[in-house]
């Protein structure tokens, strides 16, 4: 899953991200509310959690622009202000949940799988292609009956292709959303990682999951 953390408090938003990504999340982080917006509208994300008090454009006029431009993506807006006509304006702006400095990370962390349980109207609560299942709130994997044991980074490649089934995806599609936009290293771990998966998925099953697509990548066969 990947998310995006838009916090101008750079120490608060750090602890955030590796809190995040040890939780197997995928986490971009912005400090300014332009670049937020910025990274909103051009990227995918699963969740934002977005601050109100921001320099450059507030909070509620990031998520007022996403909205214009009917942009749905779930919005936890998190912010020091604590009172009942500030949770009311970012409701009334299309938020979707509201926390107040200081927070329980633990609470955090149910909020954003409560959002990404709900997600856009269509998102099915358990994504599966065939006898293959995935609970993005549960952080499970099962073929059939047995239950399949993954590393975060697994769990977060098979959710990417389990939510765009039958689609052709590039290494760099891949990288992008299960790594980050910055990372800079090889895009064959996108292969390795592959490898690992078909190991657990396919292989003692006799399967063919997830298919190479000769000079493009990789797709999830749809059926």
């Amino acid at each position: 899953m990947r998310l995006l953390i838009v916090e101008d408090e750079r120490e608060l938003a750090e602890t955030l991200r590796r809190g995040l990504v040890a939780e197997g999340f995928t986490v971009d982080v912005a400090h300014s509310g332009k670049d937020g917006l910025w990274s909103a509208t051009e990227g995918d994300y699963d969740a934002i959690v977005l601050d109100i008090m921001l320099p450059e454009l507030s909070g509620y006029e990031v998520l007022k622009r996403l909205r214009a431009q009917r942009n749905w993506t779930p919005v936890l807006m998190l912010t020091a202000k604590d009172g009942e006509y500030d949770e009311a304006d970012a409701f009334d702006l299309g938020a979707d949940d509201y926390l107040s400095k200081p927070f329980s990370f633990v609470v955090l962390i149910a909020r954003l799988r409560a959002l990404l349980r709900r997600g856009a109207p269509a998102r099915p609560t358990v994504l599966a292609a065939g006898d293959l299942r995935l609970d993005p709130a549960a952080r499970t994997v099962h073929r059939g009956q047995k239950r399949i044991e993954l590393t975060a980074r697994e769990f977060g490649l098979l959710e990417f292709f389990l939510r765009r089934p039958g689609a052709a995806l590039t290494k760099n599609e891949i990288l992008n959303h299960v790594w980050d936009a910055h990372y800079e290293g090889d895009e064959n771990v996108v292969e390795v990682y592959v490898g690992y998966l078909r190991r657990k998925i396919d292989t003692p099953f006799g399967t063919h999951t997830i298919e190479t697509v000769r000079g493009v990548g990789y797709r999830l066969a749809a059926d």
